[in-house]
């Protein structure tokens, strides 16, 4: 039995405990959480440390397969020129980099990530992912812009799905973007989410050039469509409605949903999702530092606040970050929104991410019987109880 103590443990669910005692098995199952009143006293084989205890990470948004791209896209390019920029390096190398990969699990485990919602077109990562220390849900992404292209899209998706399922991992099929899923693959993949009853997952509102190819059918994005790809954009009618109003017919409510990055998500889009979707299962996921990488924006994170969305935290992949750290997406949200609380951030880090992508049985917060992995986090700023820039993890257990 272990008896780990700190300045402060925030368990996930509820307010901190200050100098609480955290007992736990070897192997990381919690058995207790000790309430002191704030007074630890000396005792045999306590371990007590500076710094703030917290639950392992869940990183709701990444793109594993992306990880031999680091460093290879500059930044503040924008949407489009980052898309054209990912399929010119994918047609330059026939597959991933199988040590790369293998570096960025490891990375992640580092950094005190204990459950992983990964973005996989193919199955490059799925022995990784076997092999791997993390619990890992796998979103297999279709993409087809054309109609024409919608039966072939959907079932090399589900193939996907297929191998990591007979893998024992999990996995669900999910769109790419409402710009790049044309409407008969969306109603495949509606039909598929009602009957699998899997997780969705959908990049939304990640840059403006998205509503260009909408409204204007202008805009990186098209470019990035009909010169970098060479598709036939002939069907492509603009419109002028809400690009969410769009697509949430094709997202069944009883369906768990991450919307993810929301750069650009208002007040109207908010309004939108609330009127169509169940709140309990709907989840905004922030990856702010791929925001600032790809488009030199953050989301309206106080916004999000106000309306009690529930917000996860992702680092999207390498190819647009220079790290995968949820610490240092936490960070990042502390640094240009001081409003936000620390156990804010650590609710979306952990509980809310874990619920997520339906791992809450084990992961996200500390309570008898969860084993979620123990953090410890140090350079906090503990009078204020703000997390700094020289914010660390190190994993306990």
């Amino acid at each position: 039995m272990r008896k780990i103590s700190a300045t402060y443990i925030f368990p996930g669910n509820r307010p901190p405990l200050k100098n609480g005692i955290l007992l736990c098995e070897e192997n990381g199952t919690i058995v207790d959480i000790i309430e002191t009143s704030g007074i630890v006293r000396e005792q045999e084989r306590l371990e007590y440390y500076s710094g703030i205890l917290v639950p392992g990470f869940v990183n709701t948004h990444c793109h594993l397969e992306l990880s031999h791209l680091k460093g290879k896209i500059a930044e503040n390019s924008g949407l489009g020129n980052f898309l054209s920029e990912i399929h010119r390096l994918r047609n330059k190398e026939t597959e991933p980099d199988e040590s790369a990969l293998a570096r960025a699990d490891f990375q992640m485990e580092q950094n005190g990530t204990v459950v992983v919602g990964d973005i996989s077109n193919s199955t490059a990562t799925l022995e990784i992912k076997r092999k791997s220390k993390l619990y890992y849900h796998t979103f297999a992404e279709a993409f087809g812009f054309h109609p024409s292209r919608a039966n072939k899209s959907f079932q090399i998706a589900e193939f996907i799905e297929e191998l990591f399922l007979r893998a024992g991992l999990s996995a669900s099929v999910t769109p790419h973007a409402p710009y790049s899923v044309s409407e008969t693959l969306f109603q495949k993949l509606k039909v598929k989410a009602q009957t699998s009853n899997g997780i969705l997952s959908i990049h939304n509102q990640e840059s403006q050039d998205e509503e260009k190819l909408f409204k204007s059918c202008s805009g990186p994005i098209w470019h990035h469509l009909n010169q970098t790809l060479g598709l036939d954009l002939s069907h492509w009618k603009s419109r002028q409605e809400n690009v969410l109003k769009l697509i949430l017919p094709f997202l069944p409510i009883s369906n768990p949903l991450l919307l993810v990055h929301n750069t650009y998500t208002m007040i109207d889009d908010i309004t939108e999702v609330k009127t169509h979707r169940n709140q309990e299962n709907t989840f905004f996921v922030l990856c702010p530092n791929s925001n600032l990488y790809i488009e030199g924006r953050l989301p309206q994170v106080p916004l999000f606040k106000q309306k009690n969305l529930n917000l996860c935290l992702g680092t999207d992949s390498l190819a647009s970050n220079h790290q995968l750290s949820i610490l240092q997406e936490m960070v990042t949200l502390q640094k240009h929104f001081p409003e936000i609380t620390i156990q804010e951030l650590i609710e979306w880090a952990c509980l809310n991410g874990a619920r997520a992508l339906r791992a809450e049985h084990r992961y996200g917060s500390f309570e008898k019987g969860k084993r979620p992995g123990i953090n410890l986090i140090t350079g906090v700023d503990l009078q204020r109880l703000k997390l700094t820039p020289a914010s660390r993890v190190k994993v306990l257990a």
